[in-house]
């Protein structure tokens, strides 16, 4: 197991931001600096490698801050202005100070969103028309009609989105970026999967758990023409950047290997074709929390089955959510790894606790010591899922 490292680091609440067709443009950034650690050395932790924007590229970072005030010109040298947008809150910015600093970043040539409201009698300058607006609690209430964000000052940013149909509403107020759980809540009378269909995953993913035959995965796939469409579309994108093109599954099998083929198998039951022609929004949730559990496990000193199960685990715990039915029925149909099935159905075990704070996104360090991750290990652990998520959406 890795050492555990004291040094202060700060953790960081990472999420995606998506357009209307549910595809990430933007990666949110917050920071929570905790003792012994002031938000300019977070920042300064955070920002003073290229891992982050490496990692996110070719995303954007949306880093939102209470003040501008900690921006020093040492900061901002590692913000690239092509690559890092500020949400300021609009509340620090009735100081005519702050309101200053703000424009000035503009003219550096930053993107800036103004995050809420403006306090009463406090108006802001043309250059800052771009918003960004907590909707968790709806949008606000305005005379003469809906609220409409103005295009020709975004993109947008509409954050707390936690419902298909906050979803809706936002995009029909004109935000382009969009963050929240909505994912995990589609509309009541959205079914993924009819029956057979249903059967028929469950039985790929039943072959995928007890490591079957490639023999058997390709009579089933053949069963399937939407999964063959995008497992040989797959092999055939730039990721695998081959000379031949792939026209069998038993060419795509043998060019992926026993290991890989699982593990794209198991993302691509959710890249199947959306009713509405859109990408799910499921497809790299599941990527990003199936990297970080392989990612946890590699780094705490965990063999290569135990990281398979800890990708499977990630993979598999939004299967309820695409299926449309419990997570008690897909692990009864599965015969799953015992620390899986226990981590899925109870979050209990180190691999339950595990996938706990990776749904949490901003775990407690006490979350953390109990388990012995360091916030430099969630960090890197972070930094690798969301790069792979972010590859794993570009490829499928």
């Amino acid at each position: 197991m890795a050492a555990f490292d004291t040094t202060p680091f700060p953790l960081v609440e990472m999420q995606a931001a998506a357009n209307a067709q549910n595809e990430w443009l933007a990666l949110s950034v917050r920071l929570s600096c905790g003792p012994g650690l002031d938000q300019a050395a977070a920042l300064h932790a955070v920002f003073g490698a290229p891992d982050l924007l490496t990692a996110i590229a070719p995303l954007d970072c949306i880093l939102h801050l209470a003040s501008p005030a900690v921006l020093t010109p040492a900061l901002l040298a590692l913000m690239p202005p092509h690559r890092v947008i500020f949400a300021i809150d609009a509340g620090a910015l009735g100081a005519e100070a702050a309101l200053k600093q703000v424009l000035a970043l503009h003219d550096q040539g930053y993107r800036v969103l103004v995050d809420g409201q403006p306090a009463d009698g406090v108006k802001l300058p043309p250059a800052l028309r771009a918003v960004a607006l907590d909707c968790s609690a709806g949008l606000p209430v305005v005379r003469g009609g809906k609220y409409q964000v103005l295009a020709l000052f975004g993109p947008h940013l509409a954050h707390g989105v936690h419902s298909a149909a906050r979803f809706t509403d936002c995009v029909e107020a004109g935000f382009e970026w969009l963050s929240g759980e909505w994912p995990l809540h589609p509309a009541p009378n959205v079914k993924p999967h009819d029956g057979t269909s249903r059967k028929r995953l469950l039985a790929l993913l039943g072959l995928l758990a007890r490591d079957a035959e490639s023999r058997e995965l390709e009579q089933l796939l053949k069963q399937d023409p939407a999964l063959s469409y995008h497992l040989l579309k797959l092999v055939n994108s730039a990721a695998f950047a081959l000379s031949t093109q792939i026209t069998s599954f038993g060419q795509a099998i043998n060019l992926l290997g026993r290991r890989q083929l699982q593990r794209w198998l198991q993302l691509l039951l959710y890249a199947r074709q959306q009713p509405d022609g859109m990408a799910n929004p499921l497809l790299p949730l599941a990527a990003l929390r199936a990297a970080q559990l392989e990612c946890l496990c590699k780094l705490q000193g965990g063999a290569r089955d135990e990281q398979d199960i800890a990708f499977m685990t990630g993979v598999f715990s939004l299967l309820d959510v695409l299926f449309g039915m419990s997570m008690e029925d897909i692990v009864g149909a599965l015969g799953l790894a015992p620390a899986a099935a226990e981590a899925l159905l109870l979050r209990e075990g180190r691999l339950g606790e595990q996938l706990s704070m990776v749904e949490q996104r901003l775990p407690a360090p006490a979350q953390l010591a109990a388990l012995s991750i360091s916030k430099q290990q969630w960090w890197q652990s972070q930094l690798h899922a969301f790069h792979w998520a972010i590859q794993v959406g570009r490829n499928l």
